[in-house]
């Protein structure tokens, strides 16, 4: 399995921080996990065309992480992509299929895609949900931060596992999921003294990645409080295991 950091930040513009979006290669073509504004271009930039995208996963519905599906959408629209496209999925917590039928609604049919190229999946809020597909299976569970919020954990082909919170804040459910995983990508938002409600601290990532005994821990989901302060320093007072701060375009194989 093979992982790409598309956007390590959020939905704070910076020159060197895109919004949250994760590529993760069990084959040749990548699943997504959000699409915050700017995803695609993170794609292109490492080679990958929107259209060999057949499976995308949504934590959550607030723009830093969703806004990106207007314009694959779109893209995706044009008659000479229409013609060649293999189907996809967007697959996301309960309220994804109104999600995209609201933006339908606003666009009309410049995001009116055929039933037989876009599948809709919409995934358990209240307990965990597993979904196999062709190579691997998707664990899907609850998470604290919006009413809608899940985590994911990925199972590649030769058992590997990466588990991926979205936005979360410090929860036993996303302990849980994460329990000896091969690689946790948590958010890490703020610093401490600075904690934001639904959000992690450092400290805290490193609590739930020394609690779920995983063997890497990534953090991403940088706001600029938390660039400004020692992230690593902060997350080895609960976690001493092999620890990467999260960058574009980082890749880490599993």
């Amino acid at each position: 399995m093979r992982i790409i950091i598309l956007g390590s930040g959020t939905g704070i513009p910076l020159s060197y921080r895109a919004s949250p979006s994760l590529a993760v290669f069990t084959g040749d073509n990548p699943m997504l996990f959000d699409m915050g504004p700017g995803s695609l271009r993170q794609l292109a930039r490492i080679g990958i065309n929107h259209f060999r995208i057949e499976q995308i996963f949504i934590t959550h519905f607030h723009p830093d992480h969703t806004a990106d599906l207007v314009h694959f959408l779109f893209v995706t629209r044009e008659p000479k992509i229409l013609e060649n496209r293999k189907p996809f999925t967007i697959a996301g917590p309960v309220g994804i299929e109104t999600f995209i039928r609201k933006l339908r609604d606003v666009y009309g049919r410049w995001l009116d895609i055929p039933e037989r190229i876009m599948r809709i999946e919409e995934l358990d809020i209240h307990k965990p949900e597993t979904r196999s597909y062709d190579g691997y299976e998707i664990i899907s569970r609850p998470v604290i931060h919006t009413p809608n919020s899940l985590a994911y954990r990925i199972h590649g082909k030769a058992g590997e596992s990466v588990v991926y919170s979205g936005d979360t804040a410090f929860c036993d459910e996303i302990v849980d999921l994460a329990r000896d995983c091969d690689l946790l990508v948590l958010e890490s938002s703020f610093p401490e003294g600075e904690a934001v409600e639904g959000h992690l601290t450092p400290s805290e990532a490193g609590r739930i990645a020394t609690m779920a005994s995983v063997k890497k821990l990534l953090l991403v989901h940088f706001y600029p409080e938390a660039l400004g302060k020692d992230i690593a320093g902060e997350c080895r007072k609960a976690y001493k295991g092999e620890l990467i701060l999260g960058r574009d375009m980082l890749t880490i194989s599993i």
